[in-house]
């Protein structure tokens, strides 16, 4: 029987190569969004381990049900102010790192 050779890739370098290597505005949008989709999953996440409904939670912050839904599946046309309130009504506590590019 002939031994095959299995080439294995980290996931850097899967992403490197097909969306683009790091520093590059496509891998800079893809980071991003990819930060955004685990942003929203884990205020789903803590919202149900809270035992909150969509509803309750977009009561408990001022806004509606669809609000919500938008935040936890796609939070890129939400308002920072939103995203603030939902981590505050979820008692999380929250850091941010800013980095400026030259």
């Amino acid at each position: 029987m002939k031994e095959k050779n299995i080439s294995t890739y980290t996931l850097d370098e899967l992403t490197d190569k097909h969306i683009g290597e790091k520093g590059t505005p496509e891998r800079d949008q893809f980071d991003f969004e990819l930060q955004l989709d685990i942003m929203g999953d884990m205020i789903r996440k803590t919202r149900k381990a809270q035992h909150l409904t969509q509803e309750q939670l977009g009561q408990l912050i001022g806004v509606r049900k669809a609000q919500i839904s938008k935040i936890e599946n796609n939070a890129k046309d939400v308002r920072l102010s939103t995203i603030v309130r939902v981590f505050r009504a979820l008692k999380a506590k929250v850091t941010m790192n800013v980095e400026f590019y030259s």
